[in-house]
């Protein structure tokens, strides 16, 4: 009982949240690229597994995050940042893997420019996302972490061009009422990862001005 008391008290092993971090950034990477392989080159029954063990993969490593959260009391940034972060890596593989699924399930005729366009920009996000928490190991770099942030700012600004560009194309009167639905709800379930990417992104800036 004393050990396990004397356990809490000391920090985890070196990084140990950190490596945590950069696992689940690089599913969303994997998830991203499975996303733009599909749109591309079209959903397949493996395709639809990788994607669902992708996200078997970073829910199990936000699970762990979460316990080593519950059971450590020293932390090397505040626990609710951490929770944070766990949390909204988790929510962009989600929010792919679903897009992911459905691309199968709503049997479209074709992948537009547009959701292969928002495919491109989705991985330069989720690269780019992989860098920024790298960044998280060494907080007092902020100039480095700014750079990073203002990178996905751009990629997030584009990802808007895009959006209004498939929205725009959507409701021209180009599709009939169930394809404007179906492709609606893929934009932005896509927009809407790479949102999430700009909030880890002005969280580990926010974390990085505060502890640098």
């Amino acid at each position: 009982m004393t050990l396990n008391f004397l356990k809490k008290l000391l920090p985890p092993e070196e990084g140990t949240f950190y490596t945590l971090f950069e696992d689940n950034a690089q599913v969303c990477y994997e998830i991203s690229k499975l996303f733009h392989e599909i749109v591309n080159q079209g959903s397949t029954e493996e395709r639809s597994k990788q994607a669902k063990d992708l996200k078997h993969k970073s829910s199990a490593v936000a699970k762990k995050t979460l316990n080593l959260l519950n059971t450590t009391f020293v932390t090397p940034i505040d626990r609710e940042e951490i929770q944070q972060v766990s949390n909204l890596l988790n929510k962009i593989t989600r929010k792919i893997v679903k897009a992911s699924l459905n691309l199968a399930v709503y049997r479209l005729e074709s992948h537009t420019d547009c959701m292969k366009d928002q495919a491109e920009t989705l991985l330069l996000a989720t690269e780019e996302l992989k860098h920024n928490i790298s960044l998280l190991r060494n907080v007092a770099e902020v100039k480095e972490v700014t750079n990073s942030n203002n990178k996905l700012k751009e990629i997030e600004s584009r990802g808007d061009e895009i959006l209004h560009t498939a929205l725009d194309e959507i409701f021209s009167g180009k599709y009939d009422a169930l394809t404007v639905i179906k492709l609606k709800e893929l934009y932005k379930n896509i927009e809407s990862a790479m949102d999430t990417c700009f909030d880890v992104s002005d969280l580990v800036l926010n974390i990085s001005l505060k502890h640098g």
